[in-house]
């Protein structure tokens, strides 16, 4: 089975037919096999439950693999009545009316497992030449888990309330900015990101939610588990979980209403996981995993605000509010409400140019305060007299 070439998802499901035993693990087990696989992580170093044979399937061949097998196991553990590469589709077609027109091109005509492979691929992967190997890991592939439990929310009551994945994608937020300034000694990479989340909450509709609220946002046992990994791998992102740390996580998993056990297994688990598994995955071939996130997603938001210069600074003319408050920007600091209008119009702006559509997608909003930081540099220096030239 190639996942590059057209047909792989036809061909992993006769697969499926020969090897279905996973289809009968319970779902914490299921879970536990795309945790241990690096799907949960964002980092895919094999096919969850072996289903088939790893072979020299890239991680990205492994990502597009698992999020399929996901999303099957959970159709297959539904009353769903509808055929699975329907209901998916009908799924996608349904959370693209929440999210992004991103998937517009992909979402119309004949159902089919050639339109499906199509609607992976993008979820999974923008542009490999815009987008670092890095980032692309560490941020987009580490929520795909939240299109699985969305889809389960789906077949669950035919349809995706738009505020259980709003409320959810705010939690994860909410809780890995409490996990990073638990840290009792924090490097400037460690400050650099938790200013980025600081300022992204501020964006966010749900720029308000504490973390109380973002417990009370978590009900099912897969949504904690999966927010209590994610905040074990945000803890170990300078290579250990220290005492205080490991208190947070505690604290966390105490609150989630997780027994101790689990608490402790999700710790072990992301520690064994990322000290076997250093001399495979990208990110940490950096000393610190925060660093390589930081560095890396500056460098791609500076490429993509480079590259799209020309249309960018045409439409941010169109738009004379959008003009004046990131002129605004460079020499005071915007209100809330000010940075909403921001967000909204620069939304608005990206879902006109394809090769922004990364900004669209869970996690995007992340980006936003390096897009503001960066535009600037597009505007005539009159907008600006305190810039200077590098």
């Amino acid at each position: 089975m190639n996942p590059s070439a057209a047909g792989w998802i036809h061909k992993l499901l006769k697969e499926v037919e020969t090897n279905n035993l996973f289809l009968k693990y319970d779902e914490e087990v299921f879970y536990e096999a795309l945790r241990t696989s690096g799907f949960i992580y964002g980092s895919n170093l094999d096919v969850a439950t072996q289903v088939i044979k790893k072979r020299d399937l890239t991680e990205g061949e492994l990502c597009k693999t698992n999020l399929c097998l996901a999303l099957y196991y959970t159709h297959s553990n539904s009353n769903s009545k509808t055929t699975f590469i329907d209901s998916v589709i009908n799924f996608y077609t349904a959370i693209n009316e929440i999210k992004t027109s991103f998937f517009k091109d992909l979402l119309g005509g004949k159902k089919s497992s050639e339109q499906l492979e199509k609607i992976l691929h993008k979820r999974i992967q923008i542009d490999a030449n815009i987008l670092t190997k890095n980032f692309n890991y560490f941020i987009i592939n580490a929520l795909l888990y939240v299109d699985v439990l969305a889809y389960k929310e789906y077949l669950e009551k035919h349809s995706v309330s738009i505020n259980y994945i709003k409320k959810l994608e705010a939690s994860i937020v909410a809780i890995s900015l409490d996990v990073l300034n638990s840290k009792e000694t924090k490097n400037k990479y460690d400050d650099s990101l938790i200013k980025l989340f600081e300022s992204s909450l501020r964006y966010h509709d749900n720029n308000n939610i504490d973390y109380k609220k973002a417990i009370k946002n978590i009900k099912t046992d897969l949504e904690k588990y999966y927010i209590l990994d994610l905040a074990c791998m945000a803890t170990w992102s300078d290579h250990m979980i220290d005492i205080e740390e490991e208190q947070f996580i505690e604290k966390l998993g105490n609150d989630l209403q997780l027994n101790k056990s689990r608490i402790h297994q999700s710790i072990k688990t992301v520690n064994h996981f990322y000290t076997t598994n250093k001399d495979n995955i990208a990110l940490l071939s950096s000393k610190n995993i925060v660093q390589s996130f930081y560095n890396n997603s500056s460098k791609m938001v500076k490429k993509l605000i480079t590259r799209n210069s020309k249309r960018l600074y045409q439409e941010l003319k169109d738009s004379k509010e959008l003009m004046v408050l990131l002129s605004q920007s460079t020499v005071r600091d915007l209100n809330k409400e000010e940075q909403k209008k921001v967000q909204e119009q620069l939304m608005d702006i990206f879902k006109s140019i394809p090769s922004l559509a990364i900004f669209l997608l869970p996690g995007g909003a992340l980006l936003l305060p390096l897009v503001v930081k960066f535009i600037p540099k597009l505007l005539p220096s009159a907008f600006d007299e305190n810039r200077i030239d590098e």
